[in-house]
């Protein structure tokens, strides 16, 4: 018998299953419970234990189930199918909302349509790796769609990236938001201002393109010798990237508080290589600074009108990259008038309060269509 979901959407469990517990999906999923709490549902999280996610919202008084599970897919997928299906029968959701890829395979398969479902990729995972394993994530992609009342974009070309791979679903696209009081706020920088400075915020992966960034940055020198790079973030792919970088480059490691580092940026940078949306350039921006990005999935959504030219860069192109820094570097007036626009731009449409009223008229959306009707997953 599928759970049934009240009209009233102030009564509606809702069960966020989430993997990674860590970086961008693990922030929206905090603002999201966050949202939902003082909007009177009952969020509940579940995530891998002794995540940065499951201590925030632990301490904060939220419900938080612990949740085995990898980024990878492997062998380990039906015991934390069968574990995320436990999680399910315990706490009775009205609705589940699966948090990227991991999760949207787990709970797909472990709900199978009884329970409405929302699956949000925070970027697909076929463009994660190539060959045979693309093909095969593009194929469950497809497949698993029919087990998502509602796949959730954060932006508008991500949605285009799952349509061009077949992926046939009932659709919305909301963007992610920031807490733009935070990143706006004064406050003290962690290092000394004077010598131009360049952060990076961003899990140490070969998504995020550090390597890349490195790559450029003997060019960006040249034009610029006292620039300095921070890297903010920590991740699998730390110790080469440590190996690889000059003197010049800083690594921070995790952080508990990514603000000041924004605040201590001349230019925050963040060289993809895909995304749904990207968090990082939003809450540079809502800190008031230029943004230099690669164009993949959201960028241009992302950012101000008539800022492409001079922030957007193709990616993989160490040498655009290098430009685009160091054009920013050496104009102070560009500058600032860009981190002026960009905070502007960031309060009037990227406001995190935005994404939490966007995200719950879907769930209000479900419960009215979807009512207490019984249905049966459908057999393949």
């Amino acid at each position: 018998m599928r759970t049934p979901i009240e009209a009233d959407s102030g009564s509606v469990t809702v069960l966020h299953a989430v993997q990674p517990g860590d970086g961008g999906v693990a922030r929206v999923v905090a603002d999201l419970v966050r949202a939902q709490r003082a909007a009177g549902l009952r969020p509940v999280v579940a995530c891998p234990p002794g995540t940065g996610l499951a201590a925030e919202l632990r301490a904060e008084g939220a419900e938080v189930h612990d949740w085995r599970a990898g980024r990878d897919p492997g062998r380990a997928v039906l015991r934390e199918t069968r574990d995320l299906a436990r999680v399910v029968r315990a706490v009775r959701p009205g609705l589940v909302h699966a948090h990227s890829a991991k999760a949207g395979l787990c709970a797909r398969l472990a709900v199978r349509g009884r329970i409405p479902t929302v699956y949000q990729p925070h970027a697909w995972s076929f463009e994660a790796v190539t060959g045979t394993t693309a093909e095969l994530a593009r194929r469950w992609e497809r497949f698993g769609a029919r087990w998502a009342d509602r796949i959730l974009c954060v932006s508008g070309a991500e949605r285009r990236t799952g349509e061009e791979a077949g992926v046939v679903a009932a659709w919305s696209v909301v963007h992610n938001g920031v807490d733009v009081a935070r990143f706006a706020a004064d406050g003290p920088a962690p290092v000394p201002g004077g010598e131009p400075t360049v952060v990076c915020v961003g899990r140490l992966c070969r998504q995020k393109g550090q390597d890349v960034l490195l790559a450029a940055w003997p060019a960006v020198l040249a034009e610029v010798p006292a620039a300095r790079l921070v890297l903010v973030g920590d991740g699998p792919d730390g110790e080469r990237l440590r190996a690889a970088a000059g003197p010049s480059v800083r690594f921070t490691g995790a952080v508990g508080d990514t603000a000041p580092w924004y605040r201590a940026a001349d230019v925050v940078v963040l060289p993809s290589r895909w995304e749904g949306m990207a968090l990082s350039p939003l809450e540079a921006m809502a800190a008031g600074r230029p943004v230099v990005v690669t164009d993949v999935d959201g960028a241009r959504e992302s950012l101000p009108p008539g800022h492409e030219a001079p922030c957007l860069v193709p990616p993989e192109d160490p040498a655009a990259l290098a430009a685009a820094l160091g054009r920013l570097l050496g104009g102070p007036e560009l500058r600032h008038r860009l981190g002026r626009e960009a905070h502007e731009h960031v309060l009037s449409r990227f406001d995190v309060r935005r994404t939490g009223a966007a995200v719950a008229e879907i769930y209000r959306e479900l419960a009215g269509v979807r009512g207490t009707e019984h249905r049966e997953p459908i057999a393949q």
